[in-house]
């Protein structure tokens, strides 16, 4: 990425995103935020969505900005992404858990990709 893409990135995505936090309204959106900083929020599928988003981006930034593969994390993206079917389950998200059904099947056709 050149430091042109990056700063036309970083100004559109400050419109877009800054956009949708003033519709929403900002204090909803700092309200949000500031349940990561307490106890309750923690409960076990908040962890298991937490590491998972955790495991998705290191596979997803790399190859995005700088084109870079690193396959070895996909087995803990598909992991990760068995652990968030649960997740999605239990906080009734079927649009994760038809994501992550998804991001299983693609994570083991990279492993399978480097070993067959």
């Amino acid at each position: 990425m050149t430091q042109d893409q990056f700063w036309w990135t970083m100004a559109i995505w400050t419109l877009l995103v800054g956009s949708v936090y003033l519709l929403t309204g900002w204090s909803k959106v700092v309200a949000c935020y500031r349940m990561w900083f307490t106890r309750e929020y923690w409960r076990a599928y908040n962890v298991v969505e937490a590491a998972s988003w955790c495991a998705k981006a290191i596979i997803i930034v790399p190859g995005l900005v700088f084109g870079i593969q690193i396959w070895q994390f996909y087995i803990l993206a598909a992991l990760t992404s068995l652990t968030l079917i649960w997740a999605s389950n239990e906080k009734l998200l079927p649009s994760l858990v038809a994501f992550n059904t998804v991001w299983v099947w693609l994570a083991v056709a990279v492993v399978v990709k480097n070993f067959v």
